[in-house]
């Protein structure tokens, strides 16, 4: 243990409060909450941990901690710190987004909307709907049945909503402020589980449409009956106390936190989520830092909180001033159970797909190995260029590593040394420059170097590999058709191009390979481009050097954006009118 550390542990207060783990550049790796801050920091440099522990606590070069009077508090602080900093080791809510809400506003001529917050105005609230769809599709229907307004701001006539009997057109009539009462009532109703009552009312007004033979209203009604049926099938777990409650369950299992949440409101499951995420500590501590972090984005508190046992929600409780309830029999013990096997049963799921995911890209790569006759490459690094007709030529290297995108280990090449379209020369250019680099910073060498070119730009890349420098590394080359498709495999020196399968694991590799570093090289080469022609325009202009050049690309973004500028908005970066008025006229003369 480092001596710093030892000393600041010593030091720690028996208080509750936040604490925050750093690694060696001072970032924050993990942010936790304590009731005594002494043993919880101490408890991580004692004793033996599991992997995933062992793995934060290694990085571990400094930490610091922050008192708090309540542990209440200590919660509160922690779930901002995450926010702020959100370290790697903590689990997060990734969306920010808050789940959308069906709002009844608060106006003389009330309509309906999707809101994502809940504000103190006076409107009702329905929801929250984790499903997005399900509260449009909710919204719809209740707009159909009932008609109020569905523009923002009166309209001077009756549009045709007013014509298809799904508006009271208020722009032209009175409406009693008794219909809108009533109105809003039934869609309180309706959404607290009386949609039952709605559909025997329009089964009743639908038999009566069908013996007065309007038949095509009649339809209309029976499609209107079984769309309810479908926006409220989730309404099939009631609890007859008719209370609002969130019913939270959770699993864990390779290092994956699957959460599951029933909505529970007027007694009636309405809805579910579920959240899986990376977890790095005990699994019962992160899932109640998702809870808690869960309420601290959420406006919608509902009176009970159903939760496993052994959660430790005191806090939470205290926090919310909400009932924190671990059953341990009855019908809310089952809906907990309900929950964690969701999440169980999600969370396996997912877990097959990724090992059906790994099983099919670990094939690929062996699969390719077999076709070159090479030991599986489990690295493979590739390479392409880009120019137009010679200029702002630049090269890109992706790296794939058991058959995925490593994308912290791309490279960036502009060339130095070629002057005009010259793949070959650019190809050995880059390949030189990338396995000095390797060589000389003892980096890992690929198993397989992939070249986006024929021939020609596979020969260049040997040619440096085998003779400068002395490097025996597989190297082929993707061929394109003139459709700009994969085509041909050229392995090593061999002039006829390797049979492949185009429909082969091993195949759709190599083409996902190409199309990744063709994609990174182009976009680099755009954005070479772009800074290099406002760079050449800018640099015909008297009285502009390299400073203001940079200046004036950083404060106005684009050509365009300097011509439309006003002339004292050039003040910022420094330049006068005068000369201000000379940018926006050579400017304007280069149209």
């Amino acid at each position: 243990m480092d001596e710093r550390i030892r000393a600041k542990l010593a030091l720690l207060p028996a208080k509750p409060g936040v604490y925050l783990m750093k690694d060696e550049r001072g970032r924050v790796l993990y942010v936790g909450k304590a009731k005594v801050l002494k043993n919880r920091v101490r408890s991580y440099f004692t004793g033996s941990h599991d992997r995933k522990t062992q793995a934060l606590v290694s990085r571990i070069r400094d930490f610091e901690y922050i008192v708090t009077d309540t542990v209440v508090e200590a919660l509160l602080l922690e779930c901002n710190l995450i926010k702020q900093h959100t370290p790697p080791y903590n689990i997060m809510l990734r969306d920010d987004k808050a789940y959308p809400y069906i709002k009844l506003t608060n106006e003389p001529h009330p309509r309906l909307e999707i809101v994502r917050r809940v504000q103190n105005d006076k409107a009702k609230y329905f929801g929250p709907y984790p499903n997005a769809t399900s509260a449009a599709e909710t919204k719809r229907l209740l707009e159909r049945l009932y008609p109020l307004r569905k523009c923002r701001t009166l309209k001077k006539k009756v549009c045709l909503y007013y014509h298809i009997g799904q508006c009271l057109a208020p722009c032209e009539f009175h409406v009693p402020k008794e219909t809108y009462e009533q109105i809003t009532k039934e869609i309180t109703h309706f959404l607290n589980g009386g949609h039952r009552a709605v559909q025997e009312r329009l089964r009743e007004q639908m038999e009566r449409e069908a013996e007065a033979l309007r038949f095509e209203r009649a339809k209309e009604l029976r499609d209107l009956i079984q769309h309810i049926d479908q926006v409220m099938e989730q309404q099939k777990v009631t609890v007859a106390d008719q209370v609002d409650r969130d019913v939270f369950g959770f699993a864990a299992d390779r290092g994956l936190l699957c959460v599951q949440v029933f909505y529970v409101r007027a007694g009636k499951l309405i809805e579910r989520s579920v959240a899986i995420m990376p977890h790095h500590g005990e699994p019962l501590e992160d899932f109640m830092s998702y809870v808690e972090q869960y309420y601290f984005a959420q406006h919608d508190i509902p009176k009970e909180i159903l939760l496993p046992q052994g959660a430790a929600s005191d806090a939470l409780a205290g926090w919310l001033h909400a009932r924190c309830l671990h059953p341990k029999r009855g019908q809310k013990r089952q809906l907990v159970d309900l929950a964690c096997e969701n999440a169980r049963l999600a969370l396996e799921e997912r877990l097959r797909l990724m090992e059906r995911d790994q099983e099919k890209t670990l094939g690929a790569i062996a699969e390719l190995g077999d076709i070159l006759a090479i030991p599986v490459p489990h690295r493979i690094e590739a390479f392409d260029n880009s120019n137009l007709q010679g200029a702002d030529a630049v090269a890109a290297m992706v790296v794939f590593v058991d058959g995925r995108p490593a994308k912290a280990e791309y490279r960036k090449y502009k060339i130095r040394t070629v002057q005009g379209p010259d793949d070959y020369a650019s190809m050995r250019e880059v390949i030189r420059r990338r396995y000095t680099r390797v060589l000389k910073e003892k980096l890992p060498l690929p198993d397989l170097i992939v070249i986006d070119g024929g021939k020609g730009q596979l020969a260049a890349a040997l040619d440096v590999l085998e003779n400068e420098l002395d490097l025996d590394i597989p190297v082929c080359g993707l061929a394109k058709d003139d459709r700009h498709r994969t085509s041909q495999l050229f392995f090593r020196d061999d002039p006829e191009p390797v049979a492949i399968d185009r429909h082969s694991q091993a195949f759709y590799l190599l083409e996902r390979i190409q199309d990744e570093v063709h994609r990174y090289a182009v976009t680099f080469h755009r954005q070479v481009r772009k800074r290099t022609g406002l760079a050449s325009v800018l640099d015909e202009i008297p009285g502009i050097g390299p400073q203001r050049r940079k200046k004036l690309l950083a404060h106005f973004g684009s050509l365009q954006a300097i011509r439309e500028a006003p002339l004292e908005a050039f003040r910022q970066v420094g330049i006068g009118e005068k000369l201000a008025e000379k940018i926006q006229e050579h400017l304007a003369a280069k149209g």
